[in-house]
Protein backbone atom coordinates (compact mmCIF):
# COMPACT_ATOMS: atom_id res chain seq x y z
CA UNK A 1 0.00 0.00 0.00
CA UNK A 2 1.29 3.25 -1.20
CA UNK A 3 1.91 6.00 1.42
CA UNK A 4 -0.84 8.46 -0.45
CA UNK A 5 -3.35 5.43 -0.36
CA UNK A 6 -2.68 5.37 3.48
CA UNK A 7 -2.49 8.85 4.13
CA UNK A 8 -6.48 8.88 2.42
CA UNK A 9 -7.57 5.81 3.92
CA UNK A 10 -6.20 7.42 7.39
CA UNK A 11 -8.07 10.02 6.67
CA UNK A 12 -11.26 9.14 5.38
CA UNK A 13 -11.43 6.05 8.41
CA UNK A 14 -10.72 8.86 11.07
CA UNK A 15 -13.49 11.20 9.41
CA UNK A 16 -15.77 8.88 9.54
CA UNK A 17 -15.46 7.22 12.74
CA UNK A 18 -15.56 10.88 14.14
CA UNK A 19 -18.71 11.49 11.99
CA UNK A 20 -20.64 8.91 15.31
CA UNK A 21 -18.01 9.24 17.90
CA UNK A 22 -20.54 10.82 20.26
CA UNK A 23 -23.18 9.04 19.36
CA UNK A 24 -22.56 5.70 21.77
CA UNK A 25 -22.48 8.29 24.53
CA UNK A 26 -25.61 10.59 23.93
CA UNK A 27 -27.42 7.02 23.16
CA UNK A 28 -26.52 6.03 26.67
CA UNK A 29 -27.28 8.95 28.49
CA UNK A 30 -31.24 9.27 26.45
CA UNK A 31 -31.92 5.46 27.53
CA UNK A 32 -31.09 6.00 31.13
CA UNK A 33 -31.69 9.45 31.39
CA UNK A 34 -28.86 10.39 33.49
CA UNK A 35 -26.04 11.44 32.88
CA UNK A 36 -23.97 9.36 36.22
CA UNK A 37 -20.66 8.86 35.20
CA UNK A 38 -20.06 11.69 32.31
CA UNK A 39 -17.86 14.46 34.17
CA UNK A 40 -20.02 17.76 32.86
CA UNK A 41 -16.35 19.60 33.89
CA UNK A 42 -14.61 17.02 31.19
CA UNK A 43 -16.60 17.97 28.59
CA UNK A 44 -16.39 21.50 29.14
CA UNK A 45 -12.15 21.22 28.57
CA UNK A 46 -13.06 18.81 25.69
CA UNK A 47 -14.91 21.40 23.96
CA UNK A 48 -12.02 24.22 24.62
CA UNK A 49 -9.60 22.04 23.41
CA UNK A 50 -11.09 20.77 20.14
CA UNK A 51 -12.42 24.08 19.25
CA UNK A 52 -8.03 26.09 20.04
CA UNK A 53 -7.02 22.86 18.18
CA UNK A 54 -9.50 23.66 14.85
CA UNK A 55 -8.62 26.90 15.10
CA UNK A 56 -5.04 26.93 15.42
CA UNK A 57 -5.17 24.43 12.39
CA UNK A 58 -7.72 27.18 10.05
CA UNK A 59 -5.58 30.29 11.19
CA UNK A 60 -2.15 28.30 9.88
CA UNK A 61 -3.97 27.25 6.43
CA UNK A 62 -3.19 23.52 7.44
CA UNK A 63 -4.97 21.06 4.72
CA UNK A 64 -8.41 20.47 5.75
CA UNK A 65 -8.90 16.87 5.61
CA UNK A 66 -6.22 16.92 8.95
CA UNK A 67 -9.48 18.41 10.74
CA UNK A 68 -11.99 18.51 8.99
CA UNK A 69 -13.44 16.01 12.08
CA UNK A 70 -13.06 18.69 14.54
CA UNK A 71 -16.07 21.04 13.63
CA UNK A 72 -18.11 17.86 14.00
CA UNK A 73 -16.25 16.70 17.37
CA UNK A 74 -18.01 20.14 18.27
CA UNK A 75 -20.91 20.39 17.27
CA UNK A 76 -21.39 16.63 19.11
CA UNK A 77 -19.95 17.49 22.10
CA UNK A 78 -22.23 20.86 22.23
CA UNK A 79 -25.72 18.22 22.13
CA UNK A 80 -23.18 16.49 24.54
CA UNK A 81 -23.32 19.29 26.88
CA UNK A 82 -27.06 19.86 26.44
CA UNK A 83 -27.67 16.75 26.92
CA UNK A 84 -25.76 16.52 30.50
CA UNK A 85 -27.17 20.06 31.44
CA UNK A 86 -30.69 18.75 30.80
CA UNK A 87 -30.08 15.51 32.96
CA UNK A 88 -28.57 17.32 35.76
CA UNK A 89 -31.54 19.75 35.59
CA UNK A 90 -29.79 22.67 34.83
CA UNK A 91 -30.02 23.42 31.18
CA UNK A 92 -30.68 27.06 31.84
CA UNK A 93 -26.64 27.45 32.34
CA UNK A 94 -26.57 26.63 28.64
CA UNK A 95 -26.88 30.13 27.14
CA UNK A 96 -24.14 30.97 29.63
CA UNK A 97 -21.76 27.84 28.34
CA UNK A 98 -22.49 28.93 24.70
CA UNK A 99 -21.41 32.54 25.02
CA UNK A 100 -18.22 31.72 26.95
CA UNK A 101 -17.23 29.18 24.33
CA UNK A 102 -18.08 31.53 21.19
CA UNK A 103 -16.44 34.80 23.10
CA UNK A 104 -13.10 32.67 23.37
CA UNK A 105 -13.30 31.27 20.01
CA UNK A 106 -13.27 34.56 18.82
CA UNK A 107 -11.26 35.78 20.88
CA UNK A 108 -8.47 33.30 19.56
CA UNK A 109 -8.40 35.44 16.09
CA UNK A 110 -7.41 38.93 17.45
CA UNK A 111 -3.71 38.34 17.75
CA UNK A 112 -1.42 35.60 16.40
CA UNK A 113 0.14 35.55 19.57
CA UNK A 114 -3.07 34.52 21.57
CA UNK A 115 -3.57 31.59 18.81
CA UNK A 116 -0.07 30.23 19.36
CA UNK A 117 -0.34 30.78 23.33
CA UNK A 118 -3.92 29.00 23.34
CA UNK A 119 -2.10 26.50 20.97
CA UNK A 120 0.75 25.87 22.97
CA UNK A 121 -1.85 25.11 26.16
CA UNK A 122 -3.96 22.48 24.41
CA UNK A 123 -2.84 19.67 25.40
CA UNK A 124 -2.32 20.65 29.29
CA UNK A 125 -6.06 21.49 28.47
CA UNK A 126 -6.95 18.37 26.41
CA UNK A 127 -5.06 16.42 28.71
CA UNK A 128 -6.42 18.18 31.69
CA UNK A 129 -10.30 17.00 30.49
CA UNK A 130 -8.75 13.43 30.52
CA UNK A 131 -8.07 13.48 34.07
CA UNK A 132 -11.07 14.83 35.44
CA UNK A 133 -13.44 11.99 33.74
CA UNK A 134 -10.72 9.63 35.19
CA UNK A 135 -11.01 11.35 38.62
CA UNK A 136 -15.05 11.03 38.05
CA UNK A 137 -14.67 7.37 37.66
CA UNK A 138 -11.85 6.79 40.49
CA UNK A 139 -14.36 9.02 42.69
CA UNK A 140 -17.69 6.85 42.14
CA UNK A 141 -15.98 3.55 41.06
CA UNK A 142 -18.23 2.87 38.40
CA UNK A 143 -18.57 3.39 34.96
CA UNK A 144 -22.35 5.33 34.89
CA UNK A 145 -23.15 5.81 31.69
CA UNK A 146 -19.81 6.32 29.97
CA UNK A 147 -19.62 4.93 26.81
CA UNK A 148 -16.64 2.78 26.41
CA UNK A 149 -17.64 2.56 22.53
CA UNK A 150 -16.76 6.33 22.16
CA UNK A 151 -14.27 6.57 24.34
CA UNK A 152 -12.63 3.11 21.76
CA UNK A 153 -12.97 5.52 18.66
CA UNK A 154 -11.50 8.56 20.27
CA UNK A 155 -8.33 6.55 20.96
CA UNK A 156 -8.06 5.31 17.41
CA UNK A 157 -9.15 8.55 15.27
CA UNK A 158 -5.89 9.90 17.70
CA UNK A 159 -3.05 7.09 16.76
CA UNK A 160 -4.74 7.50 13.05
CA UNK A 161 -4.06 11.39 13.47
CA UNK A 162 -0.20 10.61 14.55
CA UNK A 163 0.30 9.14 11.40
CA UNK A 164 -1.17 12.00 9.35
CA UNK A 165 -0.10 14.53 10.93
CA UNK A 166 3.75 13.30 10.55
CA UNK A 167 3.22 12.63 7.08
CA UNK A 168 1.51 15.97 6.12
CA UNK A 169 2.55 19.04 8.83
CA UNK A 170 5.15 17.19 10.45
CA UNK A 171 3.84 20.26 13.13
CA UNK A 172 5.51 18.86 16.76
CA UNK A 173 3.00 21.05 18.96
CA UNK A 174 0.36 18.69 17.08
CA UNK A 175 2.08 15.34 17.30
CA UNK A 176 2.93 15.81 20.94
CA UNK A 177 -1.15 16.45 21.58
CA UNK A 178 -1.98 13.71 19.74
CA UNK A 179 0.54 11.25 21.17
CA UNK A 180 -0.71 12.41 24.88
CA UNK A 181 -4.62 12.43 23.78
CA UNK A 182 -3.83 8.30 22.34
CA UNK A 183 -2.48 7.44 25.43
CA UNK A 184 -4.89 9.29 28.14
CA UNK A 185 -7.88 8.04 25.66
CA UNK A 186 -6.61 4.50 26.65
CA UNK A 187 -6.07 5.14 29.83
CA UNK A 188 -10.04 6.53 30.24
CA UNK A 189 -10.94 3.13 27.90
CA UNK A 190 -9.42 0.48 30.19
CA UNK A 191 -10.68 2.32 33.60
CA UNK A 192 -14.39 2.09 31.80
CA UNK A 193 -14.25 -1.29 30.68
CA UNK A 194 -12.50 -2.05 34.31
CA UNK A 195 -15.67 -0.47 36.17
CA UNK A 196 -17.92 -1.82 33.80
CA UNK A 197 -16.83 -5.33 34.60
CA UNK A 198 -16.41 -4.95 37.93
CA UNK A 199 -20.22 -3.56 38.04
CA UNK A 200 -21.50 -6.46 35.96
CA UNK A 201 -19.74 -8.98 38.66
CA UNK A 202 -21.37 -7.11 41.38
CA UNK A 203 -24.84 -7.08 40.09
CA UNK A 204 -24.45 -10.88 39.55
CA UNK A 205 -23.78 -11.76 43.14
CA UNK A 206 -26.00 -9.92 44.90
Amino acid sequence: MSSDTLLHAANFSTLTMCMVLKFPQMFALMRAKSSAGVSLNSLLLELVGFIVFVTYQMYYDYPPPTYLEYPILIAQDSILLLLILHYNGSLRQSLLYTLLLVGGWRLLTVEKWIVDLAMSLCTFISAASKFVQLQCLWRSKDAGQVSALSWAMATYTCMARIYTTAVTTGDMQVLVRFVAMTLLNLWVLLTVLYYQRHGSRSKKED
